[in-house]
Formats: structure tokens, sequence, C-alpha cells
């Protein structure tokens, strides 16, 4: 064998010990910094996206507004038409012209439907106005800075969002407290609540339940996601933080998601807790405190 073929080190000693340790960390940092970079890459594309579609949603409602008051004048003219055709006698040409026309257009109908049509449609554009707005304040680019953040609006921005994943799987119980206004960077909670609220969809194998419990004290404010699926091993547990740990099938998850979740909560001076019984579901619990991090030398 050459000698100057570097030799792997096996096994044995410190030294060798140390180093794969340290490739170990360097793999996990930088694994979490990928995963970090595309989660912001992917908050960034969204609230473009949907700067992008608030622009003509705006106008195609207030053109769907017009329309609505134009109709109802329309409809106005036309009763005023009907008047006159009812003052006419019953074998007039006019009036068997205008009865043979309403039957072809069936304009009884027309009459019912045509606001109905246009209700439905108003209500559909509110409501994707609806998502754009929790779409903005989920993936809100706010460059890493620390704010005064509502933590309910954002889990409902959050289950607006993630709203298809959820709906089919489980209903959603909200036993909210009072919570003061926290100092976080929230669309960083917010990640953390989409990651909480997607797993705990993905433990409830047909239809259940996800409680969403909030309270607060003088210091601090807390967050529960409790789910009815089929629970954490003990085993689990204790590996579940861990980067990369997953019991998901090869291909279907990075085994990062709750360790980011950990690292933001707790870069943000907080925790975050999880207590489960097989069979039972799972609770995970957020701890936030209320003023953030303490100032430097503080």
């Amino acid at each position: 064998m050459d000698a100057r073929t570097p030799q792997p080190v096996i096994g044995g000693g410190e030294a060798g010990d140390e180093t794969q340790q340290l490739r170990e960390r360097l793999e996990q940092a930088e694994s979490r910094l990928l995963q970090l970079e595309k989660m912001a890459a992917v908050g960034q594309i969204a609230a473009g996206v949907a700067h992008e579609i608030n622009n003509p949603v705006g106008f195609i409602s207030s053109n769907l507004g017009s329309l609505k008051t134009y109709m109802e004048r329309v409809f106005a003219v036309i009763a005023a038409y009907e008047k006159m055709e009812a003052a006419l006698p019953p074998e007039h040409p006019t009036r068997v012209e205008m009865a043979d026309v309403r039957a072809e257009v069936e304009f009884d109908y027309l009459r019912q439907d045509i606001p109905d049509l246009l209700t439905e449609s108003l209500d559909g554009l509110a409501r994707v106005k609806e998502i754009i707005n929790d779409l903005k304040d989920f993936s809100r680019v706010d460059d890493g800075q620390r704010q005064e953040a509502d933590l309910h609006r954002g889990l409902e921005s959050t289950l607006n969002v993630i709203r298809n994943e959820i709906k089919y799987k489980a209903e959603v119980i909200r036993e909210f407290g009072d919570l003061p206004l926290v100092n976080c960077v929230p669309a960083q909670i917010n990640q953390v609540f989409m990651n909480l609220l997607s797993n705990a969809a993905q433990a409830i194998e047909t239809m259940g339940r996800i409680t969403l419990r909030t309270g607060a004290d003088e210091d601090w404010a807390w967050v529960e996601v409790s789910d009815t699926g089929k629970g954490i091993p003990p085993e689990v547990q204790a590996r579940i933080f861990e980067p990369f740990f997953t019991t998901k099938p090869v291909g279907k998850g990075t085994g990062l998601g709750l360790s980011i979740s950990r690292d933001i909560v707790e870069r943000h001076g907080g925790k975050l807790e999880v207590s489960s019984t097989v069979g039972q579901g799972a609770t995970f619990r957020m701890v936030l405190p209320v003023a953030g991090l303490p100032e430097k030398g503080g």
C-alpha cells in the first residue's frame, strides 16, 4: 500500500472520536442551515405570490360588486316593463311574445340564480383575500426582526395556510386563554406552529381532534398543540428532537422539522416539550418569554 495514501481513523483513539463527532456536528449544522434557508426562500416566494395575487383579486372584487349593483338596476327596469306587460290584454301580441321569450330564456330562474351566483362569487373572493392576508402574515419577511406579535393571530393564519392538510383529518378545538403580545420573530414562530400542526394531523390515522390551548402568566406565554393520534412511544420521545431522527418512511421526512422548531424556540429564550401516552395522542408545549430574550450583559 502506498504510504502516501491517507489512512482512515478506525474505532479507537480519542482524536478519531472527536474528529468524527466534529464532522457529524458540521453535517447537522449544514443541514439545519440549508433547511432554514429553504424555509426563508419559501416564505419570500409565498409573500411575493400573495402580493401579486392581491392586485387582480382586488379589481375582480370591485368589478363583481359593481356588476351586482348594475344587475339590481337592470332587474328594476325589467320589473317596470312587467307592470306594463300586465296592463296589456292576455291575447295582445306583445304580451304573448314577451311570455314566449321569458319561457325560452327561463327568466324566472335567471332572476333568482344571478344574484345567488354574484353573492357566492363575492364570498369566494372574500375567502381568497383572507387566505392572502394569512399567507402574508405567515410568511412575513421581517429580516429576523423581533416585534410584538399576537400568537393567536399566528395560529389562525397558520391554520388557514395548511387548512387542506388538516380539515380531512381533524376537528380543530380552540381553548384560548388571555395572551399578551409576545416579543418574537413572528415568521419563525409561525414555522413552529406549522410543524406542530402538520405533525398532529399526520399522527391521526382517521378523523380525530387537534386541540389548541394557550395561556400566560406575568413573564411567560405558552401554546399547546394536542392531538388524538396514535401517541409516541417513550423511546421515540427521548430522540424526537434529534436532527435527522424520523419514524417516517424514507423520502417522507427529513427528521429536521422538530429539531429546527426546538432551535427556534430556544433562540427565543423558550422551550419546547412533548408528553404522550401510546394510543392516547400527544401534546407539544411551547413556552416563550413575553418580553423576549434579555439584553446582553443585563
